[in-house]
């Protein structure tokens, strides 16, 4: 189909900008807007005179809240999840909504530029400015109040979609709109925004869900807005002040410009660009408060909403129909909607496949799909499960298919609609750094067109991506209402690739245009798409969007230069032509990142799956915070800062930083991220890198020695075992002690156990087998199991004998180097490593396979020594060699091996870095031919996380991630239930948190099992756990008591002496 060139709000055209360049393309629109500019690189509001001292000073004194104007809160908030960048001028964290009023009125007086920010997932610029940020998400989060019979609700802007919906749900209710973000974006996001999602097909996007809005100007007006009928618009002009003016102003310029904005907005379902002057046309009630959902901030600060809700459908069902390319499934859009009314009609391409598939990733999601390159995913909702299944069948019949066509997949059962689902709402974090090593931007991410022409638009926009060089985006998303979702390959990094990307969006506005389409079909305009809306909706729209903006923001200080005025969409971005970071001689070698710490920090793009408040793992210190900086997003940030890319940065100090060692302090290593995060960020390795160099040639703190030391000090424990144990858990010594060691006071020291587990094996004298024979396995003494809770590694040695093979355990010293890693003293982690392979090197040879007990050991070998050790041969065979107790047990035992029965239901913890690294696979099956009933919970980290709980000043965070999930778990379960955790750690939490409860490793389960039933209730009782000797304790109390009083008495008579 031909395409028009781009019409102006009259209908002339306008000359596409392939004419234009340089300072041409620079002039353009704005002159064609009327908005009296010439350079869209503007500046921002003047700055120079603000005294920002004072401004931080009077905040802090008026404003009951959080007042951050240090440089590591400047860090975390200087992006959201685009490509822009600006370093605010200071963060506010609000305690209340009137606490947030106080603070404008606070900036308004010094004339400070405002952001309101939520979940800061924003993807075109519109929650990064110079400007003071007022973060909601902490405090600001309550569901005022519902209204079943009338279905609406009242929320502050805070509030998080999945947890409004979790509240909801007692009265079968939710908010509609739900877009991928939905685990951490907030509503006032969502109504600055106009978020959609993929329930925008039944339900609409955010602006035909909210009912009134409480809104502050930056001039102090409060008020409540929503649809105005003409008796409430004369009664509120006959009040008269700022409130009428505003309303005064809105009417006369919707009169004037009422046949400009009727024909001048495309009729489309996913028309997100521009402010929305059609709601209040006479037809749409002069809907005040619609008008003002998705004004990015720039207008108004929503302060209170009432949202309308819709019933919670109780049974649905999905189809998945393949196709040959994208194009043709676009090209069927239109036919399944004219014989059926979908709740979603999604639709994900072969390109995204392939990068699941390499990246392994929702490979089971995949299998569900049917034969094709391209699917369309078809959801149907209804009161029952007749219906449902009925609709899509009738769907079938109506376009000639059949749920026995190999194209074709049905299922109306609840896990696996979901596990589809899940491929294509994982979009974005999958397209965002894929493994062929191309980095994908967003940009022109979300464009939308009427569903009727979608498939002509693909392949116009195809076109125009090869035209551009950029090979092969894919591409996915809204497709029953013409939204479309892709990241490109823009060469961000270099001059050359910075002009085409500007010139690549002149291009595609054009054409979105040219579809009658919106420039943004869902993630709003900000700055990316701001210059470009002359483009859609012509000078005179774009001159009324500019005097909405003078009537509410007549000073322009509501998050300037966005929508309206704009920045030029190639300014301030996070990279740039100008960003020069200097190069890093590091540790650890990075090799899915070009051996470069730089690009590994790249790898967040601020998606924000780790401010998540439940489900997996990442990221528990802001779970237990609610901090920014103490997410994984926000050490990124300070990371990104502190590579000295800008010289406008706040970090200045490099390795050295406080600010970000002070990020990091909270990060429990727990390597959530590296599972969870969608693009792959592995904090845990980062802290680790910055630790070795933050304290290079310098005093480390106290805990590194002492807990970064363990396996020393543990191997040291032999020589007296009861009396360390004595001396650590002696009155007065213990809290001494721990003093010295840099441990929280309020944590009991583990206790030693009298005989090692390497004791234990040299006193059964049995010869070592031969590393060659096939039945032979090492079992990794780790320093937990062997001088902690050795009767785990005497469990997994009785287990593996009972499947008939013969156990080596090395008897000289070997570690994995964990506590060293974690401590980032990473020349010693490599030193212990060297010794250990030295150890292992005749099992190494001979492939023979080791078993892990310890997940944390484990996954050193799997992930942290390969890249500590790229070079090394050995290291990277072992990494192939190491196995978990049930990863070797599933895979290598005899077929005659069953494992003992243990029926009963077990509450399993799955250890941090087995979640991340390892995965539990084996375990659950291994689980399930035990007869166990498995509840594995989903509950995130337990809090201990290695020495992070035990170091001085952790403990308070440490128990309130456990009390998030993990410990009231265990409470609450039945006597009989088996407690299991593989993880030191987590079985030391669970001993200290106050449960009443021990927990048992899979091999200790196994074990008991061999001797046969189990008690029926707290099976827990029969391990064998070491116990400090209250006796021997205070025996150490009085008997240190009594040296010391001796030595004082020896001192004295020494002096008496020297004195005569």
């Amino acid at each position: 189909m031909p395409e028009r060139p781009a019409a102006d709000g009259h209908g002339r055209m306008l000359p596409p900008p392939a004419d234009l360049d340089g300072a041409d393309l620079d002039r353009a629109d704005t002159d064609r807007a009327g908005l009296g500019r010439t350079d869209l690189d503007r500046a921002a509001p003047d700055l120079a005179t603000l005294d920002v001292a004072a401004l931080e000073r009077a905040l802090t004194e008026r404003v009951d809240g959080e007042v951050r104007f240090d440089a590591g809160s400047r860090g975390a908030y200087s992006t959201d999840g685009s490509n822009y960048r600006q370093v605010p001028i200071g963060v506010v964290v609000p305690r209340s909504v009137d606490a947030a009023v106080e603070a404008v009125a606070v900036c308004a007086e010094f004339g400070a530029p405002v952001l309101s920010r939520g979940g800061g997932t924003s993807l075109a610029g519109q929650c990064t400015n110079t400007a003071v940020v007022i973060d909601w998400t902490k405090h600001c989060d309550a569901l005022v109040s519902v209204d079943p019979e009338r279905r609406t609700c009242v929320v502050e802007p805070g509030l998080v979609l999945d947890e409004l919906n979790r509240q909801l749900a007692p009265h079968r209710l939710k908010f509609g709109p739900k877009p991928s973000t939905h685990s951490h974006c907030a509503l006032g996001g969502m109504i600055g925004n106009n978020s959609c999602g993929a329930s925008a097909q039944a339900y609409g996007k955010t602006v035909d869900n909210v009912r009134r809005l409480e809104v502050l100007t930056y001039d102090g007006t409060r008020m409540w807005v929503g649809p105005t009928s003409a008796e409430e618009f004369e009664a509120i002009v006959a009040e008269g002040g700022r409130r009428a003016e505003i309303y005064q102003g809105l009417k006369d310029l919707v009169d004037r410009e009422l046949s400009e904005i009727r024909r001048g907005y495309p009729k489309i379902p996913r028309r997100v660009s521009g402010y929305n002057l059609d709601s209040l046309l006479p037809e749409n009630g002069f809907d005040l408060a619609r008008a003002l959902v998705g004004s990015e901030g720039t207008l108004v600060t929503v302060v209170r909403a009432e949202l309308d809700l819709v019933p919670v459908p109780p049974y649905d069902a999905i189809l998945v129909l393949g196709y040959p390319d994208i194009c043709a499934a676009a090209d069927d859009v239109p036919r399944l909607l004219e014989h059926s009314s979908p709740a979603q009609l999604e639709a994900l391409d072969g390109r995204m496949a392939q990068l699941m598939r390499e990246e392994h990733a929702y490979l089971a999601s995949l299998d569900n799909f049917p034969e094709g390159d391209s699917w369309l995913l078809v959801q149907f909702t209804g009161d029952s499960q007749d219906d449902v299944d009925s609709a899509a069948h009738a769907l079938l019949r109506a376009i000639g298919r059949d749920e026995k066509d190999a194209s074709v997949a049905f299922s109306d059962d609840t896990t696996r609609e979901q596990e589809m689902l899940k491929a294509r709402e994982a979009g974005l974090g999958v397209t965002a750094r894929p493994p062929d090593e191309r980095e994908t931007w967003e940009g022109w991410e979300d464009s939308a067109v009427p569903p009727e022409r979608l498939g002509d638009y693909l392949r116009a926009l195809k076109k125009l991506f090869e035209e551009f060089g950029y090979d092969h985006p894919s591409l996915y998303g809204h497709f029953g209402q013409g939204c479309v979702h892709t990241r490109i390959p823009f060469g961000l990094k270099t001059a050359e690739g910075v002009a085409a990307f500007r010139q690549f969006l002149f291009r595609a506005a054009d054409l979105v245009a040219s579809f009658g389409g919106s420039l943004s079909g869902e993630h709003g305009d900000g700055q990316g798409r701001g210059e470009l809306l002359v483009r859609m909706f012509g000078p005179s729209l774009v001159a009324a969007f500019g005097e909405v903006k003078a009537l509410f923001d007549p000073t322009g200080r509501m998050n300037p230069g966005k929508v309206v005025e704009p920045y030029r969409s190639d300014a301030n971005l996070r990279l740039g032509a100008g960003w020069r970071p200097q190069e890093h001689v590091t540790h650890f070698a990075y090799p899915d990142d070009h051996g470069s710490f730089n690009e590994a920090v790249l790898r967040c793009v601020g998606i924000g799956n780790c401010r998540t408040h439940s489900g997996g793992v990442m990221c528990p210190s802001y779970r237990a915070t609610g901090e920014e900086e103490h997410s994984t997003r926000g050490r990124s940030r300070l990371l990104f800062e502190m590579l000295g890319g800008h010289a406008d940065s706040p970090v200045t100090d490099g390795w050295r930083s406080t600010e970000v060692h002070d990020a990091l302090d909270l990060c429990l290593a727990c390597k959530g991220c590296k599972s969870d995060c969608p693009t792959g960020v592995d904090m845990a390795t980062y802290k680790a890198e910055f630790l070795a160099h933050h304290y290079a040639h310098r005093p480390r703190p106290a805990a590194h020695y002492s807990m970064g030391w363990l396996p020393l000090w543990a191997r040291l424990s032999r020589l007296a075992p009861r009396l360390t144990n004595a001396l650590a858990h002696a009155p007065y010594l213990a809290g001494l002690g721990k003093r010295l060691a840099g441990v929280a006071p309020e944590r009991e020291a583990p206790a030693f156990a009298e005989e090692s587990f390497l004791q234990w094996w040299s006193a059964r004298g049995l010869p070592e087998p031969d590393p060659a024979d096939e039945k032979t396995v090492v079992l990794w003494p780790d320093t937990f199991s062997t001088y902690f809770h050795p009767a785990v590694a005497k469990s997994a040695v009785r287990v593996l004998e009972s499947a008939g093979f013969h156990v080596a355990v090395p008897t000289r010293a070997v570690c994995c180097g964990l506590t060293w890693i974690s401590t980032g003293q990473l020349t010693t982690a490599r030193r212990v490593l060297g010794r250990t392979l030295d150890v292992l090197r005749p099992w190494i040879e001979a492939g023979t396979p080791v078993i892990g007990l310890e997940p944390s050991c484990t996954a050193v070998f799997r992930a942290d020594a390969p890249e500590l050790m790229p070079q090394d041969e050995d290291v990277q065979r072992l990494t192939h060699q190491f196995r978990t107790l049930a990863e070797f047990l599933l895979d290598r035992a005899p077929k005659e091996w069953k494992p003992p029965t243990l029926a009963r239901t077990a509450l399993v913890q799955t250890h941090c870095h087995q979640h991340a690294v390892l995965k539990d696979d084996a375990d659950r099956e291994l689980m399930r031919r035990m007869g166990l009933d498995a509840d594995v919970l989903d509950e995130g980290c337990c809090g201990l996380a290695g020495n992070f709980g035990f170091e001085r000043g952790h403990y308070e965070v440490s128990m309130k991630i456990g009390e998030l999930g993990v410990l009231p778990a265990v409470r609450a379960a039945a006597p009989s239930t088996l407690v299991v955790a593989d993880g030191f750690s987590c079985r030391t939490q669970i001993e200290q948190g106050r449960t009443g409860r021990r927990a048992l490793h899979l091999a200790e389960a196994l074990a008991l099992g061999l001797d046969g039933p189990l008690p029926a209730d707290h099976p827990e009782k029969l391990a064998d756990r070491p116990e400090p000797s209250a006796t021997d304790a205070h025996r150490a109390t009085t008997a240190t008591g009594l040296a010391c009083a001796g030595a004082a008495v020896a001192l004295y008579a020494w002096t008496r002496r020297r004195r005569r």
